[in-house]
């Protein structure tokens, strides 16, 4: 049976965020929030938290996972960045997007996507997430928390408790989120908007 952590959503209490961080470290799976709505996440050096969460959410990896990160320096040490890029990266950071780029050598390739080798990223801007980043001092390996058969992500803690008490190893209660996913944009060839959602594409002139 899974845990159940109420966090203050602007100012997160430290010992509950420094336990979080150790069940994630402990091969833990975690539904948190976000600037979007509930994620899943898990280690990113954890293969079989990493089988679980795409369990859950029944995918495989042509469903690009995303690492959470904590800020655009850390973005950058886990995707091939030119400077255009990273400029205009800068432009939409933090906030609700997840960006398609090259995957560097730091991200194990069992993450990757299996044919073109890129990795969804985003640097969110929520006062939870961040604090269990800078905790874990890594990215979080996550995908939304959008349920087989369900049209839209899960927002209320205490229905994803009800729903996933028996798959996840702890649920954060941060408030409500919203059933808005992020926007995708594929920078791998140019820019390109894959999926319109809460991050407004006209930052990056889409």
């Amino acid at each position: 049976m899974s845990q159940f952590f109420m966090i203050h959503p602007e100012t997160p209490q430290a010992r509950l965020i420094r336990e979080a961080a150790k069940i994630i470290r402990d091969g833990g799976v975690v539904v948190y929030p976000t600037d979007s709505c509930y994620a899943l996440g898990c280690h990113l050096g954890d293969k079989k938290a990493m089988e679980r969460l795409l369990a859950i959410r029944q995918l495989d990896l042509k469903h690009h996972l995303t690492l959470v990160c904590a800020d655009l320096s850390a973005l950058a040490n886990y995707a091939r960045v030119d400077n255009a890029q990273f400029r205009q990266l800068k432009a939409a950071t933090p906030g609700s997007f997840t960006f398609i780029l090259q995957a560097s050598r730091e991200v194990p390739k069992r993450t990757l996507h299996p044919k073109r080798a890129t990795i969804g990223l985003r640097v969110p801007d929520h006062p939870v997430t961040l604090a269990l980043l800078a905790e874990l001092g890594e990215p979080i390996l996550s995908c939304t928390l959008l349920l087989p058969g369900d049209e839209e992500a899960l927002t209320d803690p205490y229905e994803i408790r009800e729903r996933l008490e028996h798959l996840v190893d702890l649920v954060i209660d941060g408030g409500w989120c919203g059933t808005e996913p992020t926007t995708v944009i594929d920078m791998t060839d140019g820019i390109e908007l894959i999926r319109r959602g809460k991050g407004d594409p006209a930052l990056l002139g889409l």
